[in-house]
């Protein structure tokens, strides 16, 4: 009886599930250990072993095991009632019979049920929960088949298939093994600890031990926990050093996924190397060694590095030299690409970009140059700058791509442009603009600065989007293989945030100049779209959104001070009336334009109502108040100036008939209402806040 007692599974208790697995791909293993955690948790909910109930729950994620720990965790769900359908009562009796035989009831026991179809005989059952040890296995499959791996390989001479071999199999509920094989493996209660410093073989024996034990066999499988670690070290060794780490944050994720029990130590190149510019030697360390470079107060790199190792040692001398050592020759090589590059002037790689295609149907690197060197001149004369650096600018922008540097660093690309540039003697202004043409490369990167580079930036991004949307490469859905709307929003970010006097509609007909007969309504409607979203992400609803972009408005450098106007208006306590009464305006107004009505300047001895006298003249008297105030640019003192036609348009709408039958009669209030339109939605559509 004890015996028997002992043996059962416990009710309910934490599910620990463990795969051991070769190095993992670093990029990828946050989202993959969440997604096997996800799925796990949700097979156990789909078979009522677990609420849906995150508290508690632990994901881990090393360079060599994916891990969950899921508290409350079932051994077996409950029993539950259902009912099931079946045929009409008007079936034949062995139709009924292998219904009750097959649900295993008696057929007295079956209930007649009407429904729209006709009375049925309906089935009460017990469904009988599911067990554990049944459905786990298959549940922990399941979840490694929907991991978000584009690849997957085999090992061995098995045929499991996983983003790597896959060694052992931990499934644990409570204190007991949970029975199964998952990628062919059997389940057992044994991990391994660090690959050289701890136990190649790591008995649990209870599923919530599993992370303090793994700590004192020196791995930290919690992945926060051991960024956190990494983070506080390098911040300390940096401190030691006297230097600062500059922006780590993207290299910090990447190198968690790389150690299972990490160690900071602190290394140094020749400072010889550091003749080659900063970015390429940056570039070497972090991408190819992971290496976190150190810099001075002001910036500048010192000839130091942290290492982050997977060794945890008394004397790291071994480790720091080896790392030296490897080094080394990468920035070597930096410096030979440096110096090889700087033999040949840019301006002596141009021709070469012929040979370059930038899309089959818009010709070569070397075509496009020439297309954005001639726009690139024309948004200069625009902006007036000068003309001839903005040229030069666009004609030596794309000439670093032929450089070894950028061939090995695509990255690169404008920044050693940059560096060659001035090695080559070219204005700081030109050579700054070959840098900076790129900007913005991604969402809240830096702008373009001063007019040449902002020339040149826009005449890149409008290029490839003009170019492009007449050979019909359009974004679908969440395809965007070129980066149009990336593109298209640097524009706008540029042009707004620059404050640039530009209008948008003048540069799409500007950059399909070279496409002409091409279509660029499309490119336009993409614009608007594109400025919508950059406007909403910007904090205005999307009724003050619509408000000023259904006017199509021309300089939308202004847009931002525009909208902070309509949001100002929509504030006042008359706003609400105002609105609603420019949506009946504009409803009035476009049936009398359906039927034909034509009409003149509104005419004040012509009205007869008093409430259409008031009106007309409180809407003379504010647009003359107005009228300065949108000459200096206070927008949102020209709205506030209408503010007092309120009483005014309420009275009117009151008392005045605006489509009588007196066809003069009914031109002049047309007219009346015609100017206040006009007047009220000089550069937003008041009508649009009462959507």
């Amino acid at each position: 009886m004890s015996k028997k007692k002992m043996d059962k599974a416990p009710k309910s208790g934490s599910l620990l599930v463990e795969l051991l697995t070769e190095e993992l791909p670093p990029k990828a293993l946050l989202s993959v250990s969440q997604s096997f955690a996800d799925e796990i948790l949700n097979g156990l909910v789909r078979h009522q072993l677990k609420l849906r109930d995150f508290t508690g729950r632990r994901v881990f994620a090393t360079p060599r095991r994916l891990a969950t720990l899921i508290p409350g965790v079932l051994a077996e769900a409950p029993d539950r009632a259902s009912e099931i359908v079946g045929p009409s009562v008007k079936a034949p009796p062995e139709a009924v019979a292998g219904f009750a035989r097959k649900n295993g009831v008696e057929i007295a026991a079956l209930e007649r049920r009407d429904t729209p179809k006709g009375a049925v005989f309906v089935a009460r059952v017990t469904l009988k929960g599911a067990v554990l040890g049944a459905v786990l296995a298959e549940i922990v499959n399941d979840a490694a088949r929907k991991l978000p791996i584009p690849k997957v390989m085999r090992w061995g001479e098995g045929e499991a298939q996983f983003v790597r071999p896959v060694h052992k199999l931990v499934m644990m509920h409570g204190k007991r093994v949970v029975p199964g094989t998952v990628l062919g493996l059997p389940a057992g209660s044994t991990t391994s600890g660090h690959r050289f410093m701890g136990a190649a073989s790591l008995r649990l024996s209870d599923a919530g031990e599993y992370e303090a034990k793994l700590r004192k066999d020196r791995v930290i499988a919690d992945f926060a926990a051991r960024k956190s670690e990494i983070e506080r070290e390098l911040l300390a060794e940096a401190k030691r050093q006297k230097a600062g780490l500059g922006d780590y944050q993207d290299l910090l994720d990447e190198v968690t996924a790389l150690v299972e029990f990490p160690a900071v130590y602190a290394g140094e190149f020749d400072a010889s190397f550091l003749e080659v510019p900063q970015e390429c030697l940056i570039l070497t360390m972090r991408q190819n060694q992971k290496y976190f470079p150190l810099f001075s107060l002001d910036g500048k790199l010192l000839p130091k590095f942290l290492i982050v190792s997977n060794m945890r040692v008394d004397d790291p001398r071994a480790i720091v030299g080896g790392n030296e050592q490897v080094v080394r020759p990468r920035l070597e090589d930096a410096r030979f690409f440096f110096n090889q590059d700087l033999k040949t002037r840019l301006e002596a790689r141009v021709p070469q970009l012929a040979k370059v295609v930038f899309h089959n149907k818009l010709g070569s690197q070397l075509e496009r140059m020439q297309r954005i060197k001639l726009l690139a001149g024309e948004i200069a004369r625009s902006l007036g700058a000068d003309v001839m650096q903005a040229e030069r600018a666009a004609e030596l922008s794309k000439a670093d791509l032929l450089t070894a540097m950028v061939g090995e660093f695509p990255e690169l690309q404008g920044v050693m442009g940059r560096y060659y540039a001035l090695h080559d003697r070219e204005p700081r202004e030109v050579a700054d603009a070959i840098e900076q043409h790129y900007r913005p490369r991604f969402a809240g990167d830096k702008l373009p600065e001063g007019p040449i580079a902002s020339a040149v930036a826009l005449a890149d991004k409008l290029d490839s989007l003009a170019g492009l949307f007449s050979i019909k490469e359009l974004p679908t859905g969440d395809k965007d293989p070129f980066g149009l709307r990336r593109a298209a929003l640097g524009v706008i970010r540029i042009v707004v945030e620059n404050q640039l006097p530009l209008s948008v509609k003048d540069l799409v007909d500007a950059a399909f100049g070279p496409f002409r007969g091409k279509p660029q309504t499309d490119l336009k409607m993409f614009f608007t779209e594109r400025m919508r979203s950059y406007f909403l992400e910007r904090g205005y609803s999307a009724n003050e959104v619509e408000a000023v972009l259904s006017l199509n408005p021309v300089a939308i450098a202004l847009i931002p001070k525009q909208l902070e106007a309509v949001r100002a208006f929509s504030a006042l306590p008359e706003a609400a009336s105002l609105a609603a009464a420019n949506k009946r305006i504009a409803n009035i107004l476009r049936q009398a334009e359906a039927q034909g009505e034509t009409f003149g300047d509104a005419d004040v001895s012509a009205f007869k109502e008093p409430a259409e006298i008031s009106l007309f003249e409180a809407l003379q008297t504010a647009s003359h108040s107005a009228r300065p105030l949108f000459d200096s640019g206070d927008f949102a003192g020209y709205l506030k100036a209408f503010a007092s036609l309120k009483s005014p348009v309420d009275s009117f709408f009151d008392a005045v008939m605006v489509m009588t039958d007196d066809k003069k009669l009914r031109g002049n209030r047309l007219a009346l209402l015609t100017a206040m339109r006009k007047a009220m939605n000089r550069f937003s559509d008041i009508s649009k806040l009462a959507a």
